[in-house]
């Protein structure tokens, strides 16, 4: 399994716009073909600070979906709204306990 961990920080005043375009996009993101797994977090103290984890079958799963006219488009409307360069992981899972 290839998760792909992506830290945002938002500009406060946009943080609204940024949740309305995830919220429109997040069943497309998670269908889409090789992900099985995607999460929205927010940063307890920086409320202003997001992370995205998107499990994903294969790599190429993911650079699809980089691809794509769907992550083309949430991407453009997201990337405007950052008040600091977004960080990115990409990292193999090696244990999950439940």
């Amino acid at each position: 399994m290839f998760v792909r961990i992506v830290k945002m920080s938002f500009n406060p005043t946009k943080i609204e716009e940024f949740l309305n375009n995830f919220h429109q996009n997040k069943e497309k993101i998670r269908n889409f073909k090789g992900c099985s797994y995607l999460e929205l977090y927010q940063d307890k103290t920086r409320t202003n600070i997001y992370f995205t984890y998107s499990y994903w079958d294969k790599e190429q799963d993911l650079e699809n979906y980089r691809n794509s006219n769907l992550f083309k488009n949430v991407w453009a409307k997201t990337k405007i709204l950052f008040d600091e360069k977004p960080e990115v992981w990409s990292v193999d899972k090696i244990i999950s306990l439940k």
